[in-house]
């Protein structure tokens, strides 16, 4: 169980016009496709703590304010084969409960299907956390799961 979660259990994505969104317990990542051959001094990117600004060649891509909080210093873009530009944000509040339905406020929303998978997955992962010994990627939940699923922090061990 080296490997973190996202990649033993996969991502649940949220389609957009230029590529996708997904998210775990503590990050919010951007995937977006730029054209072939796109170099690091064409794209201008903007990360701030409740906004995110994205040009590639003098076009607007994505510009808008940020569903939820992130942590300004912690944002991070690189370009991947000069072909996908990949925005990293690190969430303010990383907990379970704190699954963010759009990317930005009424913009790139997860339809209720891919929120609800959503909700499932930061469940799981909170699951997984909390429980290092156990490997809960291939796991599958029901029942009580949306804000992060039942609290057994209370239980005795």
């Amino acid at each position: 169980m080296s490997a973190p979660f996202e990649e033993r259990s996969g991502v649940v994505p949220c389609g957009t016009p230029w590529g996708r969104w997904y998210q775990t317990l503590e990050e919010v990542f951007i995937e977006v496709q730029v054209p072939p051959g796109t170099r690091a001094k064409d794209v201008r990117c903007n990360l701030q703590s409740r906004s995110v600004a994205l040009s590639v060649c003098g076009r607007e891509v994505l510009q808008g304010k940020l569903f939820d909080s992130t942590i300004a210093d912690e944002g991070t873009w690189t370009l991947e084969d000069r072909k996908l530009i990949r925005i990293v944000l690190m969430k303010t509040n990383r907990d379970a409960g704190n699954c963010w339905t759009s990317l930005l406020e009424n913009e790139y929303a997860a339809d209720p299907w891919v929120q609800d998978q959503m909700q499932r997955k930061l469940t799981l992962e909170r699951f997984q956390r909390e429980n290092p010994g156990f490997d809960f990627s291939g796991a599958e939940i029901s029942g009580n799961y949306s804000k992060g699923g039942p609290d057994f922090s209370s239980l005795e061990k």
